[in-house]
């Protein structure tokens, strides 16, 4: 059976989101939460109803058509004309996790009662969520700053009876879907389609989303820094909590007490060490990884912020009397921490692909390339270039998306974030890094085994053993991308 997710007015937590994710859960509204909307919605009609007043997107046109009045026959006709009109996403198809946290956000932002909607359309939107019915959304076409006009339309078509779904697994028209499932369409009333798309869900899921894969690759770096530390042979004074509580960054502190963990117990980090010191991408592992946990921990905060806030246009408040057309949709907050992220996870494969290059220099007794016959074997030579080619790319992704604008709506609307481009591309830039340590810690693991008879820790020792059943010891050259790919998945299970 599944749990239940209960809307009401407390906070949502990015862990909360976690949960949501991870366990099968449906959706449901708490009753204050119904109370305060249909309050809301009551409020909306009274004022909507006094002659004479204008407001925009519920009885006048949207954008720079803004001070088109539109009469009151023709205001559910405006509301499904914004819909289909907005709906030009375009390019890959969003990922499943992240269209459930965008419905998931837009119907806690909906339920907050300043948006003016019905419950109706609420619960058309989470009875969609508990049938299984998620809408087909792409990852192009959000300007970040109206909200993501594109990308919401595709969410909220399917409560028209309109667009694509996913049921199943399987993509198919929403009319088929509903016809065979008898889910009936909603007729959207004035304001509710312009409510469904201002909001920031677009990026606020892939933000979400992101952090938490961010939160997880973090620490696995940590445990992969501490596998080439014994590969490498290197010195653990560097990890000394001395040396960490003279700077006082918690995320220093937290990596090198990690590194210090996952080598509890290892024969090679006790014996006697040749080198003096070692090359910084070793050295400086909790100074740069706990740099990036700090902006994780930075960009944490807007979030859960902005996970919990109201985010469409214009907004009602019915206790003091007012409707404001405002512009909290506009993603500059998300769109800078999201490039604050991308710039900050970047480096935790450009480090990481630095140790992988000095793992296969030929030093510290290595055999070069890590491969015995090296000449007539290549061995480790190419991983390398992948994670370079890889880093590289992050470079490029990391560039600044938050600095960028272009005008649209005829002028209306002149500054936009960008926070949508900033969002999907600050997830690819944390699942590259995947990839990168994926080389590094199949580097490393080749380099363990030319140190025996000595081993590592325990913990080590243990998904050493467990990886060499997936991935055998390469003593010649073979196809190495199988290696690289069960790599990945091989440490996405990795328990730590």
């Amino acid at each position: 059976m599944s749990s239940v997710t209960i809307i009401n007015s407390g906070k949502l937590a990015l862990n909360d989101l976690k949960v949501f994710l991870e366990k099968c859960t449906n959706l449901s509204l708490s009753a204050d939460v119904k109370k305060k909307v249909a309050a809301n919605r009551s409020f909306l009609e009274k004022k909507i109803a006094e002659p004479g007043t204008r407001y925009y997107g519920i009885n006048t046109g949207f954008g720079a058509l803004c001070d088109v009045e539109i009469a009151n026959d023709q205001l559910e006709q405006l509301q499904e004309n914004l819909v289909m009109s907005h709906a030009c996403g375009m390019g890959d198809e969003v990922k499943h996790e992240v269209v459930k946290l965008m419905m998931l956000l837009k119907v806690k932002g909906l339920s907050q009662g300043y948006s003016g909607v019905s419950i109706e359309a609420i619960e058309k939107l989470i009875e969609l969520f508990n049938t299984g019915v998620y809408p087909v959304i792409w990852e192009v076409g959000s300007l970040g700053a109206s909200g993501d006009l594109a990308p919401l339309a595709h969410l909220t078509l399917p409560l028209i009876g309109k667009g694509w779904v996913r049921y199943k697994g399987e993509k198919r028209t929403t009319e088929e879907v509903f016809k065979e499932l008898n889910i009936q369409p909603i007729k959207l009333k004035a304001k509710e389609g312009l409510a469904l798309l201002n909001g920031t869900q677009f990026m606020s899921a892939w933000g979400c989303y992101s952090l938490l894969e961010a939160q997880r690759v973090a620490t696995l770096s940590d445990f992969t820094a501490a596998v080439s530390v014994d590969a490498f042979d290197a010195q653990t004074n560097p990890f000394h909590p001395a040396i960490q509580r003279v700077r006082n960054h918690q995320g220093q502190i937290e990596s090198a007490q990690n590194v210090l963990r996952f080598l509890e117990g290892s024969e090679i980090a006790k014996q006697q060490k040749e080198n003096v010191q070692d090359p910084y991408s070793f050295r400086c592992v909790p100074q740069v990884h706990g740099a990036v946990k700090y902006a994780i921990a930075q960009v944490h905060d807007v979030f859960e912020k902005e996970i919990n806030a109201v985010t469409d246009n214009p907004l009602i408040f019915e206790e003091e009397n007012l409707i404001l057309s405002g512009g909290n949709f506009h993603g500059e907050p998300l769109a800078i921490a999201l490039d604050y992220l991308g710039i900050a996870m970047s480096e935790l494969a450009s480090i990481s692909e630095r140790r992988t290059f000095q793992l296969i220099s030929g030093k510290r007794g290595l055999p070069k390339f890590l491969v015995e016959d090296s000449g007539v074997n290549s061995g480790l030579m190419i991983p390398q270039y992948t994670a370079a080619s890889i880093v590289s790319m992050n470079k490029q992704l990391a560039t600044p998306a938050s600095v960028d604008t272009i005008t649209s709506s005829d002028g209306q609307e002149d500054h936009v974030s960008m926070g949508a481009n900033a969002a999907v591309k600050t997830y690819k830039i944390v699942y590259n890094i995947e990839k990168v340590l994926a080389i590094e810690f199949m580097t490393a693991m080749q380099a363990l085994d030319f140190r025996r008879p000595l081993k590592s820790s325990p913990l080590i020792e243990k998904i050493k053993t467990d990886y060499r059943k997936a991935v055998p010891f390469y003593e010649k050259d073979r196809v190495l991308y199988n290696d690289i790919q069960v790599t990945v998945d091989f440490m996405r299970e990795i328990k730590l």
